[in-house]
């Protein structure tokens, strides 16, 4: 477990660089007392570990910006390294110019070792297009729901991809939920396109990630309750939700989506392939409308794929 006694964790994400699992998260003071508050203090914090379980405090990787479109707040992303050896972060930020946390848009940082981050230019790399999802004018690139940029390397070597939270242009609340998609040739320069998953009864699709698990393309994302259809909640209240695809490229059916009921307010998980081969989630749970405030980072949680979905299992 990973708990810190001055910083509230939520959202994570981990890389691995051969030798160390590198964890990124989000934090923000307990001082503020109330945790809403945390949403325009967070900056992203790093820790390092050798096992996933024990982990060293580094301090923060990544805050906001002195002036410009990053200067808030910094939300959730992911960690990337390229053919030319640099490590990129990509993640999510607010701007105190904007509209609080109903402005979010996309950035990028570079690292040579994971610890020290310089950011890329001065503008966001990538922000919500109305032709396909929904802006807070219909027009412009402002959004609420625009974040937790996923990066990967195209299998079949065609440059890279990147999802993003997005929501719908047009379907309506608890329906709107979308994964957006990009594609890049140098990891720098992004061009929008359409989703790879539609809507589905999910308001929110966040921290959408691929993975290849015993040989099976699967997308994994958290939901809370309070963002799904009713449709959805009949299933149980369920944060964390996996479907199997037939290439990590997409399209991605949210309707045949299955639930992770082994921690049911398992949240922002991420899906972590340890060396050894098998897999693990690691995550928070959110009991925040339960009145149970709980920002810590949980031990690992293994996991196997078993009848179409990921089900815990014992180590």
């Amino acid at each position: 477990m990973l708990r810190l006694p001055d910083e509230w964790i939520w959202d994570s994400w981990v890389v691995d660089d051969g030798e160390t699992y590198h964890l990124f998260f989000l934090k923000a003071p307990r001082s503020l007392g109330d945790t809403d508050l945390r949403h325009e203090a967070a900056t992203i914090g790093h820790a390092t570990s050798t096992d996933l379980t024990g982990w060293t405090y580094h301090g923060d990787a990544l805050r906001p910006a002195t002036t410009g479109w990053d200067d808030l707040a910094l939300w959730t992303g992911s960690v990337a390294r390229g053919a030319d050896a640099v490590w990129r972060l990509y993640y999510t930020a607010l701007s105190t110019r904007g509209h609080g946390v109903f402005d979010q848009r996309i950035g990028l940082a570079e690292s040579d070792d994971l610890h020290t981050w310089h950011r890329v230019g001065t503008e966001p790399v990538l922000e919500a297009d109305p032709r396909w999802y929904k802006t807070l004018d219909g027009a412009g690139p402002a959004s609420e729901t625009w974040r937790d940029p996923f990066v990967f390397a195209d299998p079949g070597g065609d440059g890279w991809h990147m999802l993003v939270t997005a929501r719908d242009r047009d379907a309506p609340r608890h329906h709107d939920g979308v994964v957006a998609h990009a594609r890049s040739h140098d990891m720098r320069t992004w061009e929008p396109g359409p989703p790879v998953a539609g809507p589905a009864g999910f308001g929110q699709v966040e921290v959408a990630q691929v993975r290849v698990v015993e040989g099976q393309p699967l997308l994994s994302f958290t939901c809370h309750p309070l963002e799904q259809s009713t449709g959805q909640q009949a299933s149980g209240q369920f944060c964390t939700w996996t479907v199997l695809g037939e290439s990590v490229t997409g399209p991605w059916d949210l309707s045949r989506a299955r639930p992770f009921t082994a921690e049911p307010k398992l949240f922002a998980a991420q899906l972590v392939r340890r060396r050894d081969g098998t897999w693990v989630y690691l995550g928070f749970r959110n009991q925040e409308h339960d009145g149970i405030p709980s920002f810590d980072l949980l031990d690992p949680i293994p996991v196997i794929l078993s009848g179409g979905a990921l089900v815990a299992r014992d180590d």
